[in-house]
């Protein structure tokens, strides 16, 4: 679905800072809530020039709308009015980072966390129409729903793997540097085994 600017803007009262949720590299992220009542993240794109920008958005889009899975944040929509706009449905209890350390996870809920984007992570290296390397796969991407089920998000970074190939050597290093793996650090090597 097309949205327009005003469309956003009324869900975000108008982007307001209140309503920011995230904020990454490239863009920011805001909460709303659309005419119906649905709740939503407005991820907005918001550094690199007009080119860079659309390049990520597109290339971020045409990932995301090829993936259908529980454990896969779930695209709503798209905005290009005033800038470069994505819509996902919110996940109520945010990242995992936020709660990592928190009371609220229990060992049942971290064991149910760690299964379902093991999930995620399985169907987007085997079992999506075209297989996908996420590349930035950290607990700030990794969003939980209202039962705790968690959804792989952020896809800004994520190339397509192609067809025949088990292993990919990346050109450069991208990401978060806390998150990307020691072995990956020195062998520029990603793997979908």
């Amino acid at each position: 679905m097309n949205f327009t600017l005003s469309e956003l803007k009324d869900a975000t009262d108008n982007f307001s800072h209140d309503n920011l949720i995230g904020e990454g590299g490239c863009a920011e992220v805001y909460r709303g809530k659309l005419p119906d009542g649905e709740l939503v993240a407005v991820k907005r794109l918001t550094r690199g020039t007009p080119e860079e920008m659309t390049a990520d958005f597109l290339s971020e889009l045409g990932i995301i709308v090829h993936i259908d899975h529980p454990n896969i944040a779930k695209l709503i929509g798209y905005g290009v009015e005033g800038g470069m706009h994505i819509i996902l449905h919110l996940s109520p209890h945010g990242s995992l980072a936020s709660l990592l350390y928190s009371s609220k996870l229990d060992w049942g809920i971290r064991y149910k966390v760690a299964l379902g984007t093991a999930e995620g992570l399985m169907y987007l290296h085997e079992d999506c129409q075209r297989r996908i390397i996420h590349k930035d796969v950290k607990a700030a991407n990794i969003l939980l729903s209202e039962d705790f089920e968690p959804q792989i998000s952020d896809f800004g970074l994520a190339k397509w793997l192609p067809e025949q190939w088990s292993h990919h050597v990346v050109s450069q290093i991208e990401g978060t540097f806390g998150s990307v793996t020691s072995f990956f650090s020195l062998h520029e090597l990603v793997s979908s085994i």
